[in-house]
């Protein structure tokens, strides 16, 4: 690796502070991370990405950047085989191409949304932002407080599109996941191909108040991994960016 590296250790949240393994990650070239990561068309199901590496991407999207701070999500984490043959159901009939993706992952992760931007989740934010210290006096509590009311209110109330902004804010999350999936050299797969409703029911979401959005398969390629030899299609520098 070229240029200075950047160490980072993550700790296992709970009583008992766990130091995984520590990551070195390039902070010179961190574009060539993305260049590298791919979708992952099938995954070798005897291969499992360490308990320590699960735990520093579920840290890693714990961590993902949302408007307002608003953390509209919520993610479902299977890794035994029963466990990914329930989110698998939601991959049947002329989704059953995702289906073998979802089993043979290491781990799949479900990303959800909130299904509604409520008074209790707000009160949540808050209170978690005043335990993490945020807040250097009253009047900035209350200056958070009000500007985040504003932006839900806009979007319940003025645009209409409060569902939208929320899973916005999800997919945030997932770019996170997949290009923090390549600095540890995990492959991904993201998947919007399943019934939303099928896997609301299996996993019970809509009663906890939140709907599936995106699924992400993690692992390492296997057979039949087809994308993995192709060379990489992105529109040249010219064409998306503008310099003023």
């Amino acid at each position: 690796m070229n240029g200075a590296p950047v160490f980072f250790v993550m700790p296992v949240v709970g009583r008992r502070m766990v130091f995984l393994s520590i990551v070195e990650v390039n902070a010179v070239n961190i574009a060539s991370y993305a260049k590298k990561r791919y979708t992952t068309k099938a995954f070798d199901p005897a291969r499992k990405v360490p308990e320590e590496t699960i735990a520093q991407l579920r840290e890693l999207i714990r961590f993902s950047p949302s408007s307002v701070n608003s953390q509209p999500w919520h993610f479902v984490v299977a890794s035994s085989d029963e466990a990914k043959a329930r989110v698998a159901k939601a991959a049947q009939g002329r989704f059953a191409y995702n289906e073998p993706k979802i089993r043979d992952a290491s781990h799949v992760f479900v990303l959800c949304t909130r299904a509604a931007m409520d008074d209790a989740h707000l009160a949540g934010l808050l209170s978690q932002e005043d335990d993490d210290r945020r807040f250097v006096n009253a009047d900035a509590r209350k200056g958070q407080q009000t500007a985040r009311q504003s932006y839900v209110d806009v979007h319940r109330y003025e645009l209409k599109d409060a569902q939208h902004w929320m899973e916005k804010q999800v997919y945030l999350a997932l770019g996170t996941l997949l290009l923090g999936a390549s600095t540890l050299d995990v492959d991904a797969c993201p998947m919007e191909g399943f019934d939303a409703k099928a896997l609301d029911e299996e996993l019970g979401l809509r009663q906890k108040g939140f709907t599936s959005a995106v699924i992400v398969g993690l692992g390492y390629s296997g057979e039949g991994d087809f994308n993995k030899a192709l060379p990489k299609s992105r529109l040249p520098a010219e064409v998306v960016f503008t310099d003023l």
